[in-house]
Formats: structure tokens, C-alpha cells, sequence
């Protein structure tokens, strides 16, 4: 999906992973699950574009539902994966999410589910190798990302910033569409280790602008910024 000239989504809003294409490349932003790996070859293709375009794959944090065709990239086709240094051992496979699974709806949980079986979620394939990044640091990666700490869903969540998309990437920070209630809207995401911690992360976000603000789970947001982050303390408090 063409969400504008330099950005691309795959997946939907169940799951979604995103691609940024600038004259020198693409940066995958997030994995997705591995059955994703056919939709993203589909999506590069309709960029006039093909795997061997890929300069990196940024993760927003290394939970198996981000980590997808990431290690099929770096295996077969020699791309370098970036995560948080302290997200690092997760990506790895090398430590579990602290969280509980939280409030749930049988039916939003139900599709979850099977979505996440039928793109072969069951069968995670962890990195062997990661390039650990830091908050601030700008990755020289096509579009220039920024990488922005927002600890809390896990010790090395992030936001990618870049600029050429016109884009916030913010992983599972915040969600527009909880995947085990179905409640749409910016709010708080599920499977978060350290809820007052991700809430309190948020207010790095404060004063940036952007056209998007694109969660791994959940409708891309153009609604700006700011609202986005009042609606989702708003629920916080709820």
C-alpha cells in the first residue's frame, strides 16, 4: 500500500511493516511475521524496486511480531538489522516480554490469532546478528532515520523519524487498533513490559510533527501528532 512518494506499507492492521524508498534505497521499518516476506517482494515490485534495493531493516523493538523476514534479509541477502542496544537480547531470541496479556474480546483476540498462524507467527526465526543502535543516533540508512527512545513496551522500544516519509514509526509504543480488543483509536498497546514507563515515554513525542504516525498494529494515523498522544492518555486514565 502507497501511503505516499517515498512510503509504502505492508501487511494490515492487524500486523503491518512499512518501507521508505529515497533515490538511494529502501529502509524496511519492521519485519512484520515471516508469511509477510511474499507481500513484501509484491510491494517492491509495484516500486520498481527488488530485495537487492534493501539497505537496512530498522526494528522498532524486537518482538517476534516485528522481527519476520528480518533474518531471512540478513541471511540470504547480506542485510545489516538494526534494534536498541538494550533491545538486542530480545531480538535474539535470548529473553521473553515480562507482560501479561491484559483485557481481551474473544473475537478480536480469536483473529489475532489465526492471522498471526496463517502468517507463520508460530515459527519465529530470531537474529543471529543485530547492529545495536542508540537514541539519537541517525542510522546512514536511505531517508536518514533518527532513531527516538521510548522505553516502556520494551527496554529498547523506539521511534524512527524520517523525514523523507513525513513519518513517525512507532512500533508498539502506542496502537491505533488493540489486536486482543479490536478498540480502535490511539491508545495504549498491548504486551507492554512497563506501562507507566511507555506512558511517560510519550512525552518525547511532544511537540514533533509529522503527516504520519504509523504503529505496528493498528490504521496509519494522520491526525497529528499531539492528538495522538492526548487521546492515548486520555485512555491511560480510563
Amino acid at each position: 500500500m502507497r501511503l505516499g512518494p517515498h512510503l509504502h506499507r505492508i501487511g494490515n492492521d492487524i500486523v503491518a511493516a512499512y518501507l521508505v524508498d529515497a533515490a538511494d534505497g529502501v529502509t524496511v521499518i519492521d519485519a512484520g511475521l515471516p508469511g509477510h516476506w511474499r507481500e513484501l517482494n509484491a510491494e517492491l515490485a509495484s516500486m520498481g524496486r527488488a530485495v537487492d534495493d534493501i539497505r537496512g531493516v530498522v526494528l522498532t523493538h524486537g518482538d517476534s511480531d516485528h522481527l519476520g523476514f528480518a533474518e531471512r534479509l540478513r541471511r540470504d541477502h547480506g542485510v545489516a538489522v538494526f534494534v536498541h542496544e538494550a533491545d538486542a537480547a530480545r531480538a535474539r531470541g535470548e529473553g521473553k516480554p515480562k507482560a501479561s496479556w491484559g483485557s481481551m474480546r474473544l473475537g478480536a483476540t480469536a483473529g489475532f490469532l489465526w492471522y498471526a498462524i496463517r502468517k507463520g507467527g508460530m515459527r519465529t526465526t530470531y537474529l543471529t546478528e543485530v547492529v545495536g543502535m542508540a537514541d539519537g543516533q541517525v542510522l546512514d540508512l536511505p531517508g536518514a532515520p533518527r532513531v527516538i527512545g521510548l522505553p516502556g513496551h520494551s527496554p529498547g522500544s523506539v521511534a524512527i523519524h524520517v523525514p523523507t516519509a513525513d513519518a513517525f514509526f512507532v512500533g508498539d509504543a502506542l496502537t491505533t487498533r488493540h489486536v486482543l480488543t479490536g478498540q480502535c483509536g490511539p491508545q495504549p498497546a498491548p504486551f507492554t513490559d512497563d506501562a507507566r514507563q511507555a506512558l511517560a515515554s510519550l512525552d518525547r513525542l511532544d511537540g514533533l510533527q509529522a503527516t504520519w504516525l504509523l504503529p505496528g498494529h493498528g490504521t496509519p494515523w494522520s491526525g497529528g501528532v499531539a492528538e495522538a498522544v492526548r487521546a492515548i492518555r486520555t485512555a491511560a486514565r480510563a
